[in-house]
Parts: C-alpha cells; sequence; structure tokens
C-alpha cells in the first residue's frame, strides 16, 4: 500500500511540472520577438562584397573589328558613365576587356555590359543593343537555319531570301510587329527583345524557313500579335 501511495504522489508531481512547463512555454511563446531591438546592417557595396575585382573578356569578329572603332564612343559612354566599370579594346588579343571598379554599384553590371557588347558583335546596331542596358526583361536568341531544316546550296538561299523579303520588308514586318530586331547574318538568326516577343518572331522566322508564303505569314503573325495585345 506504502509503495502504490509513493508512486501515485511522483505521478502527481510530475504532471504538475510538466503543466508548469507548458505555462511557461505559453509565456514566452506571447513575448513579441519584434520588441526585442534588432541589429541593422548597411548594405554591402560591391567593393565591400568583392575581395578582388570581376573581369570579362569578350570577342571582337574580324568582321566587326571596322565598326566597333567607328562606334567606340558610343559604346564607352554608357558602360563607363552608367554601369562604372572599366573598358579597353585589347588589340593584340581583339577582344574587349571589361573589369569592375569601386564605382560599382550594381552587381549585375559587368553581365549586362557583357550582353550589351555581345549584341553589338552579333550585328546590331548600338541603339538597339543599348536597350540591354536599360531594360532587364530583354534577351538574345541565336538559332541556325539549317537548325530548322536541313538546307544546302540554293535552297538555303532561297530560305534567306524568304526571310529577309525583298529589299529586307520581310525582316522589317515582323520586327515592328513583334517589336523585335533581327539580324541576318549568313545561315544565323539573331533576335532581340522581350520573351514573349522573341516567340512570336521565331515562329514567324520558322515558318517562312519551312516554306511558308510570306502572306499566310503576316495573317497569322497579325492574329497572334492581336491576342497577345489583348491579353496585355
Amino acid at each position: 500500500v506504502f509503495f502504490l501511495a509513493l508512486c501515485t504522489c511522483s505521478r502527481m508531481a510530475a504532471m504538475i511540472d510538466a503543466s508548469a512547463l507548458n505555462e511557461e512555454d505559453v509565456v514566452a511563446m506571447d513575448v513579441n520577438p519584434g520588441d526585442a531591438d534588432r541589429p541593422s546592417f548597411p548594405a554591402l557595396s560591391m567593393a565591400d562584397a568583392q575581395e578582388s575585382a570581376q573581369f570579362r573578356r569578350v570577342a571582337v569578329p574580324a568582321h566587326r573589328y571596322t565598326p566597333l572603332k567607328e562606334s567606340w564612343m558610343q559604346i564607352f559612354t554608357p558602360i563607363v558613365e552608367h554601369l562604372k566599370l572599366q573598358i579597353r579594346m585589347n588589340t593584340v588579343n581583339r577582344c574587349v576587356e571589361l573589369k569592375t571598379s569601386e564605382a560599382t554599384m550594381d552587381p549585375g553590371a559587368l553581365q549586362k555590359a557583357a550582353d550589351f557588347l555581345k549584341a553589338f558583335m552579333l550585328g546590331f546596331d548600338v541603339q538597339d543593343a543599348v536597350a540591354l542596358l536599360r531594360l532587364d526583361d530583354l534577351y538574345l536568341d541565336s538559332f541556325d537555319i539549317t537548325d530548322v531544316k536541313p538546307l544546302h546550296g540554293e535552297h538555303l538561299s532561297r530560305a534567306i531570301g524568304r526571310v529577309a523579303g525583298k529589299g529586307g520588308k520581310t525582316k522589317f514586318t515582323i520586327e515592328n510587329a513583334t517589336y523585335t530586331r533581327i539580324v541576318l547574318a549568313d545561315s544565323k538568326i539573331h533576335i532581340l527583345g522581350a520573351y514573349q516577343n522573341i516567340r512570336m518572331a521565331k515562329d514567324a522566322v520558322v515558318n517562312l524557313i519551312l516554306g511558308s508564303p510570306p502572306g499566310k505569314v503576316y495573317g497569322k503573325l497579325h492574329t497572334v500579335v492581336s491576342r497577345a495585345s489583348e491579353r496585355m
């Protein structure tokens, strides 16, 4: 009897201790952590976040060497004044070298400048390529005509002619309808624009490569652009 009474008393004491602990937990949970003083840290600058300067090289193709000389100041100004990067032309390796500086504030400045230079090297005008520095939702897409359909000789030449059109009319129509810029470099096609616009322009170009007549492509493109405008 004495042993049973002792066990009962110990169980009751354990239950009381557990209830007391639960009450302490509830009180602790009621305390708002925001009431305590939180440390505040200033945003890190590029100089503090990086132990060493970042470096990037962009190769210059042979056919873009002369246009680069003529447009150097138009390329130099936005990169140095707006992105606060260092830039130089390496005439030995024939490449443009980019480097961050202490004044660089944007962590993505180096990538933006590299994309800007890459777009120029692919054949885009400086006025079109500089949009990559100002807008965040612009992209570059490149593909080969032979990726769509294996063409050779005169068949390939006719496919390029269908995409360009007489005097570039077809290419300009696609650009104006989809708000993109298109560069035809032999069998390579480069498209600059927003993701959805690139998709619409690419579909139109692919249809032309596959042999669709321009009139049919214009009609389909007009329908797709109208639907996209209604969604917006």
